[in-house]
């Protein structure tokens, strides 16, 4: 193969949002495919919130991306060479290729897609790990009854969007807060109760008068003021599946003000919380194929609809994973690379 492959490496480790130079992007030649293996040419790069995490060196779930390694990503790619029989060339398949146009994998652990069931890119939102992310944190966490009422932040992301439209499958009222007027009009188009701009000077207000008898689960994907605004709000027994924090990933201290662990744990135990972190992959097992079969069936039904914010260029992808970290994406943020 004559082509080259474009990647995009860690050069430095971020402090506050990332920048240009914080990235590199090299040419390398393509890789080979060994046995088992499959060389894959990247469709569609996913970016996810998750990443600026792996941008650091701190302790989390998983390693931090060694500084002059390629970024870690969820990707679309098609099958370019096979050397194991399960995969054939041509096939379109859910890979973790990482912000490059080539990569190698083995082929069990690619997914292979039908792009005539669903469009091939909703594998990296609504169908793939964001889309299992709000369906495993709201049924397995939230455990939603009917006429409970479901708060969900950032609610037109691929998870927010999808944590309230499943609520109302399964007969709950759905309040979503976003940010700013087109994406609060867009969260009524897809069968919100309510829609709430976090932006608003009296947000809290509007959040009060929208859960006029509480809030039974808060789907939590932000953190901050957001956070702030909910707690007093929470109804007894209620339930948090703490998704995400993007309000604070970019923090380079603590916040200002007094220490607010003591007010949180007296309502965890007066009002006997359940707030509980998960990473969607511990529920993955038990519960991934029953999702695809529910999701693909809701989606055929009109019941989940999904939103893509689609940019073209691998050579965009900083910017535009800096532009989802400040709100400014609208639906699932998806490179198109090739």
């Amino acid at each position: 193969m004559t082509e080259t492959n474009t990647q995009i490496l860690l050069r430095s480790r971020p402090v506050g949002e990332p920048t240009a130079e914080d990235f590199s992007i090299v040419s390398s030649a393509v890789p080979v495919a060994g046995e088992g293996e499959v060389l894959l040419r990247t469709r569609y790069l996913s970016l996810d919130p998750y990443m600026r995490g792996r941008m650091s060196d701190a302790p989390s779930y998983a390693a931090p991306t060694a500084l002059g390694d390629v970024l870690p990503g969820a990707t679309v790619a098609e099958v370019v060479e096979s050397r194991d029989p399960s995969r054939e060339v041509g096939d379109v398949v859910l890979a973790y290729g990482g912000w490059q146009a080539f990569s190698v994998a083995p082929a069990k652990q690619t997914r292979r897609l039908d792009p005539d069931a669903a469009p091939v890119s909703t594998a990296l939102g609504v169908l793939g790990m964001p889309g299992f992310t709000a369906y495993a944190g709201l049924t397995q966490i939230g455990r939603p009854k009917p006429g409970e009422t479901v708060v969900v932040a950032a609610a037109t992301g691929p998870v927010g969007a999808t944590v309230g439209q499943i609520a109302k499958v399964l007969g709950c009222r759905a309040v979503g807060i976003a940010g700013g007027p087109e994406k609060v009009a867009h969260l009524t188009e897809l069968g919100f109760d309510a829609a709430i701009d976090h932006r608003a000077p009296d947000f809290k207000e509007q959040l009060k008068s929208a859960v006029p008898d509480g809030i039974d689960i808060y789907f939590e994907n932000v953190g901050g003021h957001v956070w702030d605004a909910v707690l007093p709000r929470l109804n007894k027994f209620a339930r948090v599946p703490v998704c995400g924090l993007v309000a604070h990933y970019n923090a380079t201290a603590a916040p200002e003000g007094p220490n607010r662990a003591p007010a949180l744990m007296s309502h965890i135990l007066t009002k006997s919380l359940l707030i509980r972190g998960f990473i969607q992959d511990e529920f993955a097992r038990d519960h991934q194929r029953e999702f695809l079969t529910e999701a693909t069936g809701w989606i055929a039904e009109g019941r989940l609809r999904y939103r893509e914010d689609i940019t073209e260029g691998l050579e965009n992808a900083p910017e535009v994973f800096n532009r989802m970290l400040r709100g400014q994406n609208f639906g699932k943020t998806v490179i198109k690379v090739s």
